[in-house]
């Protein structure tokens, strides 16, 4: 995973570290709730908080084009200090390792669980590893028809790694055009305009391709996602050097924000049924949406550019720490949960072992993969420099 610990000292990003921080974070949330309410999961939980999803759908339109985005910056300051071809060999190598082992061992419980909570699958993890995972196919079809093997949540990854390999080939055709199109994009977004332009481009997405292609996930097809995300990894990757930009998005952090609040309300009164539906409604609703997606994601980066510049030790051990409990966060939530399926717990006590349970194997993987030089590499960690361990053999 790109992270802005990576930068040179010079160029280091405190803010975007604890923003890409907090959003994993929120993400291991995000995911709990999703046991609970009426959204389609591998697995749920016996009870629905109708509450909930106000709350879910406050977090979903920014919380992963905000994680792109922070992306995009720090591949750019990476590739300040690299050649294209070493930066797409440590891409490679930071990404897909993770995804092809996390496909192989992380993710198979996930589906393993689904099909036992959807159609009491009868045989145990070995008979569903040996005999569907690697059918390379849809499986269980009609209900919940899975294509095996999955990626899952590791989605991210995957296509995180596309957009750097493509933008790799783009730029190995024109050398100058991050810093030129960086310029001129910077000029075009200044004032107002920086939250005014993004907001109509994601409103456009919203509006013509989300109907027409629903998220999937798949990479292939998925092209209402793929323009949102995109937009977001390219906006951080021009912008990144664009200091102006980043003073601007400081400035005007409050006015982003009451302009998201009031772009998210609208989007929520319509959701709520409260008016007769209309096209002109549906319009909207949906170009509501796809202004909040930038306003909130100008608010967050305007409001940590102020507060979160103070590093610590908690930062330093964050950073590297994150990706790892991406990877099995959500595999850690789908276990803790089916054994609690019948539980009789309440609600509140079940949500709670849930996060606490997620939160501990998060923390005990990390502790046990960063100090085993060979699953480093496996959970996206840099391998330990030689010199660095034999200096940690050597006696106190």
């Amino acid at each position: 995973m790109t992270t802005p610990q990576q930068f040179q000292s010079s160029e280091r990003r405190i803010d975007l570290d604890w923003v890409r921080i907090l959003a994993f974070g929120l993400l291991i949330f995000y995911h709990v709730g999703m046991l609970y309410v009426s959204w389609g999961f591998h697995i749920k939980s016996a009870h629905r908080l109708t509450w909930l999803e106000p709350v879910m759908l406050f977090l979903n339109p920014w919380r992963l084009s905000l994680l792109f985005l922070v992306s995009g910056v720090a591949t750019r300051f990476m590739l300040g200090k690299s050649s294209l071809a070493s930066l797409a060999a440590a891409r490679s190598a930071r990404l897909l390792i993770p995804l092809i082992f996390g496909m192989l061992v992380i993710v198979p419980p996930q589906a393993y669980l689904q099909i036992v909570e959807s159609l009491g699958y009868p045989a145990g993890f070995l008979d569903f590893y040996t005999r569907h995972y690697f059918a390379f196919g849809p499986q269980f079809c009609p209900n919940p028809c899975i294509v095996l093997p999955t990626w899952n949540h590791l989605w991210f990854v995957v296509y995180l790694w596309v957009y750097t390999m493509a933008l790799i080939g783009v730029l190995a055709l024109w050398p100058a055009g991050a810093d030129w199109i960086g310029r001129k994009l910077a000029g075009m977004l200044a004032g107002p305009w920086l939250l005014i332009g993004p907001c109509l481009l994601f409103a456009a997405w919203r509006l013509v391709l989300f109907p027409a292609f629903p998220s999937t996930h798949a990479l292939f097809g998925d092209w209402y996602n793929h323009a949102d995300h995109a937009t977001a990894f390219l906006i951080g990757f021009l912008l990144a050097r664009q200091e102006g930009i980043w003073r601007e998005l400081e400035r005007q952090r409050f006015v982003a924000l009451l302009a998201a609040v009031a772009c998210f309300s609208a989007f929520i009164l319509v959701r709520a049924g409260l008016f007769a539906p209309s096209p002109a409604l549906k319009w909207a609703a949906a170009s509501a949406y796809g202004c909040y997606q930038w306003l909130a994601i100008a608010a967050v980066l305007g409001l940590a550019r102020r507060h979160l510049t103070a590093d610590s030790p908690a930062r330093r051990y964050l950073t590297d720490a994150i990706f790892p409990y991406y990877i099995v966060h959500q595999t850690a939530i789908i276990v803790i949960a089916h054994q609690l399926h019948d539980s009789g717990l309440p609600a509140g006590t079940e949500a709670l072992i849930v996060i606490a349970g997620t939160a501990l194997t998060c923390v005990a993987t990390y502790e046990i993969v960063r100090r085993v030089a060979w699953l480093r590499p496996l959970f996206g960690l840099r391998a330990v420099p030689r010199t660095v361990r034999r200096v940690e053999r050597q006696p106190a």
